[in-house]
C-alpha cells in the first residue's frame, strides 16, 4: 500500500452559489479499505459523485492508476474500473435479481440474452456473499436489506479496481454484515481499493485501514484507524463529543393514557397475532432481526398493507384503517425506512414536501397558498437545521440526513399525535443522529407517542421507554427499559415461541 491507485487533489464544487467542496484531497492505496466520514452535508457524496462522473468538478485533478482522468458519466467510470454501491437503492423493481445485477452486461447467446447463464452467474455471486436470494425473484418483492445485497453483488461482478461502498450495512442483519465483511476483506486481499462510507464507528474501527474526515465541504484530516479512537473521529466530524449512553429509566407514568392499542393484528406471513399498547408520551422501541415482521406490522397499522384480521384503537376508539389516508385522519404518521420511495416527492422542492400530508391547510379556495407553504417550510428548515440554500431546493439534491429531516417536518406540520419511525437514523451521521434523537425526545415530552423500529440495539437502548421484540411475525418480549440489555433483546429476537421476557 505504498502507491495510490487513486488521488483526488484540490477538488472544489459549488451548487447555486453554495459551497459543497473546497480544496479537498483524498487518496486511496491498492489493497486498502479507506473510510470516508463526516456529517450529512459534509461533502462525502458530492466528492464521490465527482469521482464517478455524476457531476463535474469546478477545480482540482483526479489521477487514477497513474493517469489524469475525467469521467463524463458513471458508465465511463465503471468501464475504467470504478464502481459505487449507493446508500439509496438503485434497483429496477420490475426486473429479477439477476437482471438487476447484470443489466447492461447481460451474457449473450447469439443475439439473445442467455438467461440461464445469467441466473447461474448471479447464483454464484449470491453464494459468494452468503445470501440466499433467488436469482429469478423480482426485486420489488425483496426486503430493503436483500435489495442492498443485490446492489453489492452488482458492483462486485464488474471486476472493478476501486469499489465505493456508501453505507452498505444500513439495512443488513448481523449475519449479512459478517458475510459482507468477509467479501470486502477478500477484495482487499486481491489488491482492490475500497472507499468505505459509514457512520457506524464499530465497523470503521474493525474493517478499515485509514479514516479521512470531512466537515463543511473541507477535508479535516486523515487518521490511521489502528492509532485513533472513536472519540478522535467524532470530534473531527462534529467539533464536539456526542454521547450515546443508554436510557436508565422511563419517565412515562405507569397510568399514562394509551394512545394506540393494537389487538391480534394479522397481515400476511410476517404479522401473526401481534398485540401491544403505546402510551401517550412514550417511545416504544420495536426490535428484532430482519424478517421478524417489524416493518410489516407498521405498514399494516398504517394501512399501507391490508390486514387479515385484528383491531387498531386510537385513544380507545376503534379505527377501521383501510389505507394510509385513514391512518393520517386518525392522527398517525409513518416515516418509512425507504424515505425516497414512500416518504418524499424527490423531484419537488422542500416546501412542497413539508406540506405534503397537510395540503388542505395550505389551500386558499381552489389554489395553493404558496407563501404560507414557504413560511412553514422555512420554519422547519430552521428548527430541524436542514442544510439547504432555500425552501425552493429540490429534495433529490439534498443529503440523506437532510431528506430524513424533511420527512420528520412533514409529519410535524400535520401535527400527528402517533408517529411510527421506521429506522429513523438509517444512513445518518452521528451529529444529525443526535439531532433526530433530541427531536424525538422533545416530541415525546410534548405528549406525542412514538413507535420506533430500529435494527441498532444501541439506538433501541438509548431511546426506548420500553422495548418490544419480534421474531418470525410474533411478539416474543416486552421489556421495561430499566431491565433491557442487548443480551435479553437478542435472546428474544431468536425465540420461536412467543413468551414474556423480564
Amino acid at each position: 500500500m505504498n502507491k495510490p491507485i487513486l488521488t483526488m487533489d484540490g477538488i472544489s464544487k459549488a451548487f447555486a452559489g453554495v459551497r459543497a467542496l473546497q480544496d479537498v484531497r483524498f487518496d486511496l492505496m491498492r489493497g486498502e479499505i479507506h473510510a470516508l466520514m463526516g456529517e450529512n452535508g459534509a461533502g462525502k457524496s458530492t466528492l464521490m459523485k465527482i469521482l464517478t462522473g455524476v457531476c463535474a468538478r469546478d477545480a482540482g485533478t483526479i489521477t487514477f492508476e497513474g493517469r489524469p482522468v475525467t469521467f463524463k458519466n458513471p458508465r465511463e467510470a465503471q468501464a475504467a474500473g470504478i464502481v459505487i454501491v449507493h446508500q439509496e437503492l438503485n434497483m429496477l423493481n420490475h426486473l429479477t435479481a439477476a437482471q438487476n445485477v447484470f443489466i447492461g452486461r447481460e451474457p449473450m447467446r447469439g443475439k439473445m440474452i442467455d438467461d440461464d447463464k445469467m441466473n447461474r452467474d448471479a447464483h454464484a455471486l449470491f453464494q459468494k456473499l452468503g445470501i440466499g436470494i433467488d436469482p429469478k425473484a423480482v426485486v420489488g418483492g425483496l426486503t430493503v436489506g436483500r435489495q442492498q445485497m443485490c446492489e453489492i453483488a452488482k458492483a462486485i461482478s464488474t471486476e472493478a479496481s476501486v469499489i465505493i461502498f456508501d453505507e452498505p450495512t444500513a439495512a443488513l442483519t448481523d449475519s449479512e454484515i459478517e458475510d459482507l465483511f468477509k467479501t470486502i476483506l477478500d477484495l482487499r486481499g486481491r489488491g482492490i481499493g475500497i472507499v468505505y462510507i459509514s457512520h457506524r464507528m464499530d465497523e470503521i474501527k474493525r474493517i478499515t485501514d485509514r479514516v479521512t474526515v470531512m466537515r463543511d465541504g473541507a477535508c479535516v484530516g486523515t487518521l490511521t484507524t489502528a492509532h485513533c479512537t472513536k472519540d478522535d473521529i467524532v470530534r473531527m466530524m462534529v467539533g464536539r463529543t456526542v454521547y450515546e449512553d443508554p436510557k436508565s429509566r422511563s419517565e412515562v407514568p405507569a397510568d399514562a393514557p394509551v394512545a394506540l392499542s393494537v389487538r391480534r393484528l394479522r397481515a400476511g406471513p410476517l404479522v401473526r397475532d401481534v398485540s401491544f399498547d403505546l402510551r401517550r408520551g412514550e417511545i416504544l422501541g420495536l426490535s428484532g432481526l430482519m424478517g421478524a415482521g417489524r416493518t410489516e406490522t407498521a405498514r399494516a397499522i398504517f394501512g399501507a398493507d391490508r390486514p387479515d384480521g385484528g383491531e387498531v384503537l386510537v385513544n380507545g376508539r376503534l379505527c377501521r384503517i383501510r389505507s394510509p389516508r385513514d391512518a393520517v385522519a386518525a392522527g398517525i404518521g409513518y416515516l418509512s425506512e425507504d424515505r425516497k420511495r414512500y416518504g418524499l416527492l424527490v423531484e419537488k422542492d422542500i416546501a412542497a414536501n413539508i406540506t405534503l400530508a397537510s395540503l388542505r391547510d395550505f389551500m386558499r379556495g381552489l389554489s395553493l397558498h404558496r407563501s404560507k407553504e414557504e413560511e412553514e417550510a422555512r420554519r422547519h428548515i430552521e428548527t430541524l437545521r436542514i442544510k439547504t440554500p432555500s425552501e425552493h431546493q429540490e429534495v433529490r439534491k439534498l443529503s440523506g440526513g437532510n431528506q430524513q429531516k424533511i420527512v420528520v417536518g412533514k409529519w410535524l406540520t400535520r401535527d400527528s399525535q402517533i408517529l411510527i419511525f421506521d429506522e429513523p437514523t438509517r444512513g445518518i451521521d452521528v451529529g444529525a443522529k443526535a439531532e433526530i434523537y433530541a427531536l424525538m425526545h422533545e416530541l415525546a415530552r410534548q405528549g406525542k407517542s412514538i413507535l420506533m423500529i430500529s435494527s441498532d440495539l444501541t439506538e433501541i437502548l438509548r431511546m426506548s421507554d420500553r422495548v418490544m421484540v419480534m421474531c418470525e411475525g410474533r411478539k416474543t418480549a416486552e421489556i421495561p427499559i430499566e431491565e433491557a440489555t442487548q443480551e435479553k433483546i437478542m435472546h428474544a429476537a431468536t425465540l420461536r415461541e412467543a413468551r414474556r421476557v423480564s
